[in-house]
């Protein structure tokens, strides 16, 4: 699997900001279908780091109405939480 096909975005949030800071951890938005593994070599090849540990979560899309009051789905998506060796860091700015 290439790289572009695992990783989408950076989430940077308050929480994932004091994570890296604090524990060396990043949030990665991924596509559905990439899996621990091939999560972990895209972020070792994009960025040349290593890669301690892997947890992933599904979000399921929340259920909205609009102004006029029809119902709509906002989008599932995967996030990745990615623990780097201690002493590596991932510059994002």
């Amino acid at each position: 699997m290439n790289a572009h096909n695992v990783l989408k975005t950076v989430l940077l949030s308050e929480k994932a900001n004091k994570q890296s800071a604090e524990l060396g951890q990043y949030t990665f938005e991924v596509f559905p279908n990439a899996n621990k593994h091939a999560i972990a070599l895209a972020v070792e090849e994009t960025f040349k780091v290593t890669v301690r540990r892997v947890n992933v979560q599904n979000y399921r899309g929340k259920n909205k109405k609009s102004r006029q009051g029809q119902p709509s789905v906002t989008s599932d998506f995967k996030k990745a939480i990615v623990t780097l060796k201690a002493g590596d860091k991932i510059e994002l700015v």
